[in-house]
This record gives C-alpha cells, structure tokens and sequence, in this order.
C-alpha cells in the first residue's frame, strides 16, 4: 500500500502543504478513467453497485436494507470535499463520492442515497441516535471521538492550516495570531487545538465555514483556520482574496464515522479502501488535483 507523504502545492496552494489517503474498490468492475468533469455527483461509470450484499452481524447494513436507502452525513461548504451548489443543489466533492463508492459496494446506488448536512459539533449524536447510516466529511480521526463512534479509514491524511487575506503579510503560522482574532467551525479538532497550543488574540466559532469566509472577507477575523485540504478549496475559489499562511501544523487523519461496535461494516468499509487505489485515484484526479493538490494512498488501518 502506497505511503502517505507531504506535498507542496501548485501556485495557488504554494506555501501549503497536504497529504491524502486511498480508498479502494470491493465492488466487482471498478475502474479508473474519470473524465474530469467538474462538479457532478456522479462518478457511478467508475464502478458497479454490487449485488448479493451480505454483512452479518452489522445492525446498520440492516437498517439500511430495511430503509431501502443509505443515510449518509457530509459537509456542503468545502469546494473540492463536499460541496452542494447553491443553484442546482447538486451534491459534489471528493468526500462526496468516496460516501457514493461506499452506497455502491452495499448495494445501493446514488439515488437511494440521502444525504445529511450535519454541523461539526453534531457528527457523533448524530451517529449515536441512528439518524445516519454513516459520515463523510473531513472527519478528524481522534481518541476522543472513538470513545463514542468507530472510523473506517483513514481516506485522506492532511495538517491544519491558516487561511488569510491575499494581501495579509503579517502572519506566516500559528505564532503569529498574538492579537489576531482566528474563526473555525464549533466542535472541530482545528478549533480546539488553536485554543489550546497557541496563543491567538481571540477566537469566534460559527457552525460552518461559509461563515468565517464572510467574516475573513468583511476584515473581522484576521485567519479562519481548518485543515489545508479544505483550505486549498477556498483559495482555489477565490484566489485574489485568499491565500494560505505558512505550512501546516498538525497531521489530520480523516476517516468514515461509523455506528460504535459495527465493526462489521467498519472492516467491510477499510476492505474497500484496500483492495486497490484506481478508483480513488480518478476521484482525487477529477476533484482535488484542479486545485493543484497531489496525494497518496495510505493504509486504512482503524
């Protein structure tokens, strides 16, 4: 299985640096070949949904069956990740489709997939209280979060970053936020850490990042912070207005929340991300490499 490893960015990421990890496909006909097409949520010619599904023992996979669809948990603010256009309200994004690949090795295809914005600081009630099957959104993989949910993965490994005006000189890292007010999302590992290791002016915290945009753009905050695969979204969107401050500093391994015990379906989900890397290969080449990312494949070892 390949190593993940520290990258630097092209121009518009050129001071960040990311690392990503490798899923792969347990259902029968995958194949690489994406064509690049921006956007979309369907990338379903990369693979077949598989038939004659058995997971004994997972009481979510029965659950789903029961439904007749999958519940899924994501994000819809993170250009690249998990994005929901404002327009046409088409779902897309790398994590988007890693959530699609997994529906499609269960047996279900992308129409029979719900899907669920659901705020950083809610991902584990709301895996707890049964409202999804499963979550795909830069989801930290932590000791604390395993204390009440499972991880399938890690998919993608990243570090958290600073995100700064284009024109913002004054900070080039974390020690540099003396006096600056620093926005992240409520309930997010990135938050926490600025908290507790450095020594910023002040924080806010919002429920998404949209929201620390505006505030970034607006002159109320000096830096939002999260990880630098999100980040390199933004400045990718929008790269006369920001840019990425310094490199990153700290590892992000990002998982698949899963219901505490099914370890059946945790397994079923690491096989997948395992068994092979052409299909995530093509997910990372239609939704991440635009915005001058490169990556690869760790093992899925939780």
């Amino acid at each position: 299985m390949r190593k993940t490893r520290l990258l630097a960015g092209a121009s518009i990421v050129a001071a960040g640096l990311l690392a990503l990890t490798a899923c792969n496909s347990g259902s029968p006909g995958t194949a690489p070949g994406a064509d690049g097409a921006e956007g979309g949520s369907d990338s379903s010619q990369l693979w077949e949904v598989a038939s004659d599904v058995s997971l004994d023992g997972s009481p979510t996979y029965e659950r789903m069956v029961a439904a007749d669809k999958v519940v899924v948990g994501v994000k819809e603010d993170q250009p690249g990740l998990g994005f929901k256009d404002p327009i046409t309200d088409e779902r897309g994004g790398f994590d988007v489709e890693i959530a699609q690949w997994i529906a499609a090795s269960l047996g279900f295809d992308a129409e029979k997939i719900e899907y669920k914005t659901i705020p950083s600081a809610n991902r584990e009630q709301e895996l707890v209280n049964g409202n999804i099957d499963y979550y795909v959104g830069t989801y930290s993989i932590t000791d604390k979060r395993k204390e009440s949910i499972d991880f399938a993965g890690p998919y993608l490994i990243t570090g958290q970053g600073l995100l700064v005006a284009a024109d913002d000189d004054s900070i080039q890292g974390p020690d540099d936020l003396a006096g600056k007010i620093v926005c992240s999302v409520t309930g997010s590992t990135p938050l926490q850490r600025i908290r507790d290791e450095y020594a910023p002016g002040d924080t806010v915290e919002y429920d998404t990042y949209t929201q620390c945009l505006e505030q970034l753009r607006a002159g109320s905050v000096d830096a939002v912070t999260t990880d630098q695969a999100i980040l390199a979204g933004y400045v990718a969107q929008e790269p006369e207005t920001f840019k990425i401050a310094g490199d990153t500093f700290s590892e992000e391994r990002y998982g698949v929340g899963v219901p505490k015990g099914d370890t059946v379906l945790k397994d079923h989900i690491n096989t997948l991300f395992n068994d092979g890397g052409d299909v995530w290969t093509a997910l990372f080449e239609k939704n991440l490499a635009p915005a001058g990312i490169e990556g690869e494949q760790p093992t899925a070892d939780e």
